[in-house]
């Protein structure tokens, strides 16, 4: 999947076996999958803590864009990359 095949109206959720965690021990959240553990930063956790499956990709960014007083377009580029990258690690469903 590609950052152009992410549409404004796409409902990202975590796919089954895909949970956000606040590590306690290592004091950072990660994102646990079967074989898979990332590390995740503040920014990232922002973003997967909204992708519940009932917000749109356009309804995340204009929210983070808001909360950071960030431009709307640097904001849905970066949500972007994220996305993709964990939709080709079949980490994220849409």
């Amino acid at each position: 999947m590609t950052v152009e095949e992410l549409k404004p109206e796409s409902r990202p959720h975590l796919l089954r076996g895909v949970k956000l965690k606040n590590d306690q021990v290592r004091k950072t959240w990660v994102l646990l999958a079967p074989e898979r553990f990332l590390r995740l930063n503040a920014i990232s956790v922002e973003i997967l803590q909204r992708c519940d499956g009932q917000a749109a990709l356009a309804t995340i960014v204009d929210e983070l864009a808001k909360n950071y007083s960030a431009d709307r377009t640097v904001v849905e580029r970066d949500v972007r990359v994220l996305l993709t990258g964990l939709l080709e690690k079949r980490m994220l469903g849409l």
